[in-house]
């Protein structure tokens, strides 16, 4: 990234804190509808369930909460910020089996990637096509490594 595109990451708004629930959702459970505090306001020692990472925060600090913690919100300002994909890595191998939703300028073709990292609901800016959104799931059957998906990597398909 440019100097010029972390200037306008670094400027751009996050969107707001929304309670609702998310707009697409891959999980059996169901939707965690509470207050999500921002970082600083969660770890001041806020009872919450649920928090909001903004780009450049870091997610190791919620490691120790996860027992209270039912969702992670992750913020994308802009989609082309991709320190969101390394949180919800981060927080998947920590062992945080919660939700975590991806948040903000969240595009279609990033969705399969963003599953392969961790998140499993989102809540985009603008309103995703469920056809375009489930074709471009299925768009590559095979993955070549190990994720938090959990999916098989085709080398291990082949050789056991």
């Amino acid at each position: 990234m440019d100097n010029q595109d972390q200037q306008a990451v670094a400027g751009a708004l996050s969107p707001a804190l929304d309670d609702t629930p998310a707009k697409l959702r891959f999980r059996d459970d169901a939707p965690f509808e509470s207050p999500i505090a921002p970082l600083a306001d969660f770890l001041a020692g806020g009872n919450f369930a649920a928090v909001r990472i903004e780009p450049g925060d870091d997610a190791r600090a919620l490691v120790p909460h996860f027992g209270r913690l039912k969702l992670i919100e992750i913020a994308f300002p802009k989609f082309r910020d991709g320190r969101g994909y390394s949180s919800a890595a981060v927080l998947r191998q920590a062992g945080f089996s919660g939700e975590i939703r991806a948040v903000g300028d969240v595009l279609v073709d990033q969705l399969g990637f963003m599953r392969r990292v961790g998140f499993d609901s989102f809540a985009p800016n603008k309103p995703l096509n469920l056809g375009v959104v489930q074709a471009t799931l299925d768009r590559y059957p095979y993955v070549y490594q190990k994720a938090a998906d959990g999916r098989t990597p085709v080398w291990a398909l082949r050789h056991g």
